[in-house]
């Protein structure tokens, strides 16, 4: 069994090309159980920045990053 079968909601952020994106949001749109919501792409490169940086922060607790000292990412701005 797979595990998504159990899974009660679900987001997610899909990238489609802009000669398919009114045909898939159409499509989901037929699907009286998804809410559909368009994001901006400034707003999904944001989300997708903050995924990055999560999954950075769990390597480095994990030990298979190594961590910046925070200095050097002040000094960066």
């Amino acid at each position: 069994m797979h595990h998504y079968l159990s899974v009660k909601k679900m987001k997610a952020v899909l990238d489609i090309k802009d000669g398919k994106a009114s045909f898939v949001m159409e499509l989901l749109g037929n699907f009286s159980f998804v809410k559909i919501k368009p994001i901006t792409n400034e707003k999904a490169l944001l989300l997708n920045e903050i995924r990055e940086a999560v999954e950075n922060v769990n390597l480095v607790k994990k030990g298979k990053l190594q961590a910046r000292p925070a200095k050097e990412l002040l000094d960066e701005i």
